[in-house]
């Protein structure tokens, strides 16, 4: 199936779904996601979730990497198509910007090179690891800057799809995808 042709498909299921049935099966992802041998690291990157786009509500994933004591990096979409890297702190300003993203106003910027997991927002991914976002390339461009051994987690509602058939050279697979029953290895 197309990227386009996915982003229809997704959008269109999320937009069924309860506020209910969606926290539900958040928590649940993000019990799912504490059997990933992905916890003696420090910096975890984790993104807000939009609630009008339902979503994965990441507050869950938050609130697990604070209570294990981890430094977590939030994202903020600069103009260019980058992100840059803020950690979280007990002054974090957070604020939406013109597309509806919460991000950090400002703060202590952390270099790309620091960050040891990234937690990846995507509308659908394959049985391969390659994953379909809104289309923009903000997170393939920071997943590049990134040092090769950066753990990619996709976090999807829905399972995998057979194939993905428009994979660009610049898209950066995941190594894993974690859905609210399952755990996809790439």
């Amino acid at each position: 199936m197309l990227k386009k042709d996915l982003r229809v498909k997704i959008l269109s299921l999320r937009n069924s779904l309860t506020t209910e049935y969606l926290s539900d099966q958040s928590l649940q992802l993000a019990n799912t996601l504490l059997t990933l041998p992905i916890w003696n690291f420090s910096y975890y990157h984790l993104f807000l979730s939009i609630s009008e786009k339902k979503e994965i509500d990441t507050s869950y994933i938050l609130s697990i990497l604070q209570g294990k004591d981890k430094n977590i990096v939030l994202p903020k979409m600069a103009d260019d198509q980058t992100l840059k890297h803020f950690l979280l702190t007990d002054s974090t300003v957070i604020k939406h910007n013109n597309w509806g993203v919460p991000e950090p106003l400002d703060g202590i910027e952390v270099p790309t090179t620091k960050i040891d997991v990234v937690f990846i927002p995507l509308l659908a991914f394959d049985t391969k690891g390659n994953r379909v976002g809104y289309g923009k390339g903000f997170y393939d461009i920071f997943l590049k800057e990134c040092n090769p051994d950066v753990i990619k987690i996709g976090l999807s509602l829905f399972e995998a799809e057979e194939s993905i058939d428009d994979i660009a050279p610049d898209d950066v697979p995941l190594d894993y995808c974690i859905t609210p029953n399952k755990v996809y290895s790439f």
